[in-house]
């Protein structure tokens, strides 16, 4: 609701329906909560606060529900769709359809093994049924309509009756609106040629800033038709600001006085209590004069900025001109980083937001920011830009992003997270990092907290900087007494003239994503672990989409090899007892699929293979990657409490090494499992059965069959999440399976 009266759309498309056909229950939750919302987010008694906020209730016209086809079916022609769309036109500024754009978005989430993925040029549609609205019908003799807006004025001219306001209170508005529209459609007629399209732009930027004085004055309307009227006027007045920019060729660059950095996590970050030099750049490449009437820094609450050359006059056609400023961070300055949070992302469902102003937005405006106010034909208008750092990427070629702000020192602590297994007294080396975001020679105490009764050894260390950036590297040793199972934190903190910083953050940055900083504390998460685990068994492990799980297997006393995928070929596989595969090993693994008879053959030998769940079930299904036939589905369970009910309690996976009982379901974060068997041979086993409220029992979770010599295992219960987060029963659970061939 609160996007909904953010931006107040005309029209709400869902891609869920809040049915089974949507997959699992956080895409159907989607579909139930916008439908709701569509009548909802014009109701001021619902979410009064937002309305005490500022935001004010809307009512959106019509609503749809995306593709009326089954769960991922690209092609198919329902008869009950209201709206078709073309998708596979190919654009001509793209070189490409709309499908195809947007499979090259998806490309990107290579979390989900889509890397792959392609779209042929089509044909292909969409297919789009109204479900709601508040306008009268608008189909045509078949039953359809032409495209969303049937029904809605969205022309400019129609603004106040799209917005609900009388157009008798304000009876010069339309002609007003129609002026600026001709000004907009001839800019467009000029747009091949730019520098003739900014007479026109510049006209109907004057004419809609005198629109919108003479709203804002308006005495015959409401304050929330007047709030309506002129936040679209003002967005149309930015609107024409960038594009008589561009038609003028009229650039505005802000850039901090810092050289460039040969990595991006080098790049130049504001401290608080810093101050530094900002250089702003003016280019005029129309055949203009434009008068500058003002260059100014935009900051921060508590910023200083100080030019010392910015005031420029006038600059000429095909001219260059800058100037410079200081600028002062505050000693409080916020750093740059997330305006939400989550105090266990383990646990919490929901994030906790900070900072409401920045709500909808993905992350806070830039900190620094400058614009430059200038007039031609004695019409003004702005040009604004971000200030920026420079940074050489993995090619070597100079990129820039947003300038950011840092804490003086960043401090980590490796690893995260660490699974002991209850009686052990070994001595554990905890590693500690600081990096200094502060000039010059500085030195600071670095400590190490642990549990009371534990040993920490030195008990604090001395280092000191020599510059900027500079890391340091120390190692503590720790000794856990750890008699009992339980939860506990290791903590390690930096002391420098009087405060202590005990976060630290991580520059992550892609060419597709642009750049921010994960924040997290420098904790280290202790689960000791009563657990025993099998003598001489040696565990190859490959990795599909990425996980954590070996790492902790090595920690509670298992040998783990890693087996890069390109090399299971050769590999003599005969060397281990067990081989597992990672999560979403045959999606993201093309060698894994083309090796996948030797992998059988190693089980058909004696050995034992655990395969972690697949996503892509057509292709897992029609590649025939188990001993015997399997349908994999999208069922899951989302609901980690979920009462699992243990079907073949004699089985030896549940006593050896480890007794197995209801207890060790207790405690799971964020799920029970995903992408569970629906249909399996006889010569499978399910161990066990779970599902989410008011669902049917799933008992494909977790199958085991003897296959030759050897055992096969097929889980969708979320072992990686489980592991990493130091869930005792569920570690127990882990080594049993991969013993189950002992």
């Amino acid at each position: 609701m609160r996007v909904i009266r953010t931006f107040r759309p005309d029209v709400l498309v869902s891609r869920f329906q809040g049915t089974d056909r949507d997959g699992h229950g956080n895409h159907q939750a989607s579909g139930i909560l916008t439908r709701e919302a569509f009548r909802a987010a014009a109701d001021p008694s619902k979410f009064p606060e937002q309305i005490k906020e500022g935001l004010l209730p809307w009512q959106a016209k019509k609503f749809y529900f995306d593709n009326v086809c089954p769960f991922r079916s690209n092609e198919c022609a329902p008869e009950n769709y209201t709206v078709r769309l073309s998708t596979g036109e190919k654009d001509p500024l793209l070189g490409m359809t709309y499908a195809q754009f947007a499979m090259e978005g998806l490309r990107h989430q290579l979390s989900q093994g889509a890397g792959g993925w392609s779209i042929d040029a089509g044909p292909h549609y969409s297919f789009y049924r109204l479900v709601d609205s508040v306008l009268p019908p608008t189909k045509d003799k078949d039953g359809h309509g032409r495209d969303f807006f049937d029904g809605i004025d969205t022309s400019l001219p129609g603004l106040a009756g799209r917005l609900g306001v009388d157009e008798a209170k304000v009876p010069y508005l339309r002609a007003e609106l129609v002026k600026v529209q001709a000004a907009v459609d001839n800019a467009k007629k000029a747009a091949n040629d730019p520098p003739q399209a900014a007479a026109p732009l510049l006209q109907g930027l004057k004419t809609n800033t005198a629109l919108i004085s003479r709203v804002s004055g308006e005495k015959g309307l409401a304050e929330i038709e007047k709030r309506e009227l002129l936040g679209h006027l003002r967005l149309k007045r930015a609107q024409f600001e960038e594009a008589i920019n561009l038609a003028l060729g009229f650039t505005l660059n802000v850039a901090v006085d810092a050289p460039v950095a040969a990595t991006p996590e080098e790049a130049f970050m504001a401290v608080p209590g810093q101050v530094f030099g900002v250089v702003v750049r003016l280019r005029n490449l129309s055949d203009r004069q434009l008068a500058i009437r003002d260059v100014a820094l935009d900051l921060p609450q508590g910023w200083h900025g100080s030019a010392t050359s910015a005031k420029v006059i006038s600059l000429a056609p095909g001219k260059e001109l800058s100037g410079q400023f200081r600028v002062t961070v505050p000693e409080n300055a916020e750093y740059t980083r997330p305006y939400w949070h989550r105090n266990d992302p383990e646990t919490d469902g929901l994030n906790t937001v900070d900072d409401a102003r920045y709500a909808t937005l993905p992350f806070p405006p830039p900190p620094l920011q400058a614009h430059v106010t200038y007039s031609s034909d004695a019409i003004e208008s702005q040009v604004r830009a971000v200030g920026t750092v420079s940074y050489k990427d993995s090619t070597g070629r100079e990129q820039r992003r947003a300038l950011a702000v840092a804490p003086p020192f960043s401090v980590s602590i490796d690893p995260i997270a660490q699974v002991i297994p209850v009686g052990q007294h070994e001595t554990r080396v905890v590693k500690m990092q600081a990096k200094s975001g502060l000039s010059g020679s500085n030195t600071a105490t670095l400590r190490l907290s642990a549990p009371s009764g534990w040993q920490v050894e030195p008990a604090s260390q001395r280092i000191t900087f020599g510059k900027v950036g500079e890391v340091k590297n120390s190692e503590f040793r720790v000794i856990p007494s750890a008699g009992r199972e339980g939860r506990f934190q290791i903590k390690a903190s930096l002391d420098f003239q009087g405060k202590t910083y005990s976060d630290g953050y991580t520059v992550v940055t892609r060419d597709d994503l642009d750049t921010f900083y994960y924040y997290q504390p420098a904790v280290q998460k202790v689960s000791v672990v009563n657990i025993k685990v099998p003598t001489n068994l040696k565990v190859g492990y490959i990795m599909g989409a990425g996980d954590d799980i070996p790492e902790v297997l090595r920690q509670v006393g298992l040998d783990v090899t890693l087996i890069p995928p390109e090399k299971i070929a050769s590999e003599d596989l005969s060397r281990y007892g067990t081989i597992v595969l990672g999560i979403r090993a045959y999606d993201t693994q093309k060698d894994i699929v083309t090796n996948n008879k030797k992998l059988l053959d190693f089980v058909s030998a004696g050995g034992t293979l655990l395969v972690q769940y697949e996503t892509d079930v057509g292709n897992f299904n029609s590649g025939s990657f188990s001993p015997y036939p399997a349908t994999l589905s999208r069922g899951r369970v989302s609901v980690e409490e979920a009462p699992v009910e243990i079907l073949a309690p004699q089985n030896r996976i549940f006593h050896f090494p480890n007794e197995i009982t209801q207890h060790d379901f207790d405690g799971w974060v964020q799920e029970r499992g995903l992408y569970f068997m629906e249909k399996w041979d006889d010569r499978f086993t399910p161990l066990l059965a779970s599902h989410d409220p008011g669902e049917n029992s799933l008992k494909g979770g977790l199958l085991v069959a003897s296959y030759g010599k050897g055992m096969y295992i097929y889980t969708g219960y979320a072992f990686f999440r489980q592991l990493p987060a130091g869930v005792p029963g569920a570690v127990r659970l882990y080594v049993n399976l991969l013993s189950a061939g002992r």
